[in-house]
């Protein structure tokens, strides 16, 4: 039982970048933009809250009593700032000049990638530290503080209330987004949008106006994860290319999970135990098994993209206008 709730415990740890990455491709899909710029964005949203983090981690270093609200707004308003950034951007690229969604969304990968790496080098040569990283323990330390105590507390209690803050915005935020989606006026035009714009348009629905906030705000969210990753998960250590490429899964939990906000809650869950399978499962000292485990979560990847082409029903398909630009001359 110990070691079944040990395993859940980190697999749920895992998940939350899948599920904000997810939640937010899931917001910006819906209105009929494909941003395949998640991964960048993420990337960016990390060294972001990383930038933000870094004079306050000098700062308590250096004795300077710091308040905990303070240690975490700045990180988290630098992250929100930058994700919204990025959105802004991709939505100009492709919402107002039309330009193909699939290459911008690559080439805002490319950017975000390149961007975390070259401030993040920049901060390490800052810091003067002999490793390739930059250690924001102090910080970490009040981002992953959870409500219960867990070393002591009971398997629910480790089950459930041993998590950082941004593990419960992070369901909070999904469970959000599906009542909004699912039950409000809000989404329902959005989902309008997604399906036809022309109709939408006709029905007097700001199509530009939805694609707008839908993709900011699914950036935001994305970029959280990026942070989450970083000053929770990595214990506050920043190193480039250490994200790996949970980017990608995420834009593939969208599909596992039907474009469906909550459903993202257990699918993410899912892939972050998958992430975990190689060091539960005994493989000795073969190291060739252990890479085979370590294969799972993009096995999986690749079998749930092959099922997807599969479906036939309507309610399982991504909206009907996903990756197209409107025109609204040609409504």
């Amino acid at each position: 039982m110990s070691a079944l709730i040990a395993f859940l415990s980190r697999a749920i740890v895992q998940s939350i970048p899948l599920l904000f990455g997810s939640t937010g491709e899931i917001l910006t899909e819906k209105s009929g933009n494909l941003n395949l710029g998640i991964p960048g964005i993420m990337y960016v949203g990390a060294i972001s809250g990383v930038i933000g983090a870094f004079p306050l981690q000098q700062r308590i270093s250096a004795g300077e009593a710091v308040s905990p609200f303070t240690v975490i707004m700045i990180p988290l308003l630098c992250c929100l700032f930058a994700s919204l950034l990025m959105g802004l951007l991709y939505c100009f690229l492709t919402v107002t000049l039309k330009a193909n969604q699939n290459v911008t969304g690559l080439a805002m990968t490319t950017f975000g990638l390149g961007f975390g790496n070259f401030f993040g080098g920049s901060l390490i040569k800052l810091s003067g530290s002999n490793a390739p990283a930059i250690v924001l323990t102090d910080i970490s330390l009040i981002y992953s503080r959870s409500i219960a105590d867990k070393n002591t507390a009971g398997p629910i209690g480790k089950l459930f209330f041993s998590y950082g803050f941004l593990a419960y915005l992070a369901i909070i935020i999904a469970v959000t987004a599906a009542y909004i989606l699912k039950k409000t006026r809000i989404g329902l035009n959005l989902r309008a949008v997604g399906e036809n714009p022309a109709t939408a348009d006709a029905a007097g629905i700001n199509v530009n106006r939805y694609k707008y906030v839908a993709t900011c705000v699914g950036s935001m969210t994305a970029g959280l994860g990026g942070l989450f990753y970083v000053l929770d998960y990595a214990s506050g250590v920043w190193s480039n290319g250490g994200f790996g490429d949970r980017g990608w899964l995420a834009i593939a939990l969208v599909i596992f999970s039907l474009w469906r906000p909550a459903v993202a809650i257990g699918a993410s869950i899912v892939f972050g135990g998958l992430f975990i399978l190689n060091a539960f499962i005994p493989s000795g000292t073969n190291l060739a098994i252990k890479e085979i485990y370590k294969m799972a979560p993009y096995v999986v990847t690749i079998i749930v993209l092959i099922i997807s082409s599969m479906r036939n029903r309507k309610d399982k398909q991504p909206p009907a206008s996903l990756g197209l630009p409107y025109f609204r001359e040609e409504r």
